[in-house]
């Protein structure tokens, strides 16, 4: 195969072309929809779950969430202004020793960090911290 100057600017040009394409926009998604399909349509109460999240992140790349629940069967984390808003999911065995998770998620932009958790008794339970992000980690 003769590979003239002309097919390697055609190919390189069309190459350049689709990834200047501007990605399509999600949709954004409504954090009542992620509660509904991680408790089935029952609303979360108070209860004792925790969410401790630092209340001004300089850098989106990395920001610390920890959520604890005593009582817990799985414990859920949702960001709901991310590109992927559904963070975690974290499922207790009954010899776990404690029922807290702690982990560091990629934030877009200032958002309400939200952490359900399900309860023994299968209900559920409900805490949000905002943070406020002065760097962007997934957005930019």
């Amino acid at each position: 195969m003769n590979i003239s100057r002309r097919h390697v600017l055609a190919v390189g040009s069309a190459g350049l072309a689709v990834t200047l394409l501007p990605m399509p926009a999600q949709a954004a998604v409504d954090a009542g929809e992620l509660i509904a399909r991680f408790t089935g349509g029952a609303a979360p109460v108070d209860g004792p779950l925790t969410i401790t999240a630092p209340q001004i992140a300089e850098n989106g790349n990395a920001v610390g969430v920890e959520v604890a629940c005593p009582g817990a069967k799985s414990i859920r984390i949702l960001a709901p202004a991310n590109p992927n808003p559904e963070v975690c999911t974290v499922h207790f065995g009954p010899r776990a020793g404690s029922h807290m998770l702690s982990t560091r998620i990629r934030m877009a932009e200032t958002m309400d960090v939200i952490a359900l958790a399900e309860m023994e008794d299968g209900s559920f339970v409900q805490a949000s911290a905002r943070v406020r992000v002065t760097i962007g980690g997934c957005g930019g």
